[in-house]
């Protein structure tokens, strides 16, 4: 098959994956302003390690579309929008920074490397998301904020609140899934 097709095919899949996923888990429980502790970062993730940057960035992108267009937005300005679910969620791709390294320690059968790569491209990734997802915070949704409380501050907590549970869990799954199925990122026919 024609890379560049099955890469577009990937793509679509794993954005429509990653955004069921995240369905899925605002099922669970969202915060009144937005965000959840999500799974929808693994499959931006899984592109990221089997395409690199760009698997990850398109991925995350169309990601931040479905989200936007289908699912249950909470978008206040138009700046808002495009920053909490366009920006936010494409940024995630820059975890496939570590692509080489992940495949490396794959091939080589070392448990610890894979782990730790994995760990690095899933706190990159998610780090990006929450500094979008702060500004955003910032800007828009400073009258939010408890009185006396810094702006600044009141948003890194109400976005850590929930990024920080979802980057954990995302690594977790992504090292289970890369070192049961490492075909997942390896194999491509």
């Amino acid at each position: 098959m024609n890379q560049r097709l099955l890469f577009l095919i990937e793509v679509a899949m794993l954005s429509a994956l990653a955004f069921l996923l995240d369905l899925l888990s605002g099922i669970i429980g969202k915060l009144p302003q937005g965000g959840s502790i999500s799974l929808g970062m693994i499959p931006v993730f899984i592109m990221a390690y089997r395409w690199g940057i760009k698997g990850g960035l398109l991925t995350g992108l169309l990601l931040g579309f479905l989200q936007a267009v289908l699912g249950n937005p909470y978008i206040i300005h138009p700046v808002q929008g495009f920053l909490d679910y366009y920006l936010a969620f494409t940024v995630v791709g820059f975890g496939g920074i570590f692509l080489k390294q992940v495949r490396q320690a794959l091939l080589n059968k070392k448990r610890k490397s894979v782990i730790l790569f994995i760990i690095l491209g899933t706190f990159l990734g998610g780090v990006l998301r929450l500094i979008v997802h702060v500004i955003a915070g910032v800007f828009f949704f400073a009258s939010l904020t408890p009185e006396g409380m810094p702006v600044l501050l009141y948003s890194i907590a109400y976005n850590a609140s929930y990024m920080i549970p979802t980057i954990i869990v995302s690594a977790i799954v992504i090292s289970f899934l890369l070192l049961t199925a490492p075909r997942l990122i390896t194999k491509r026919q």
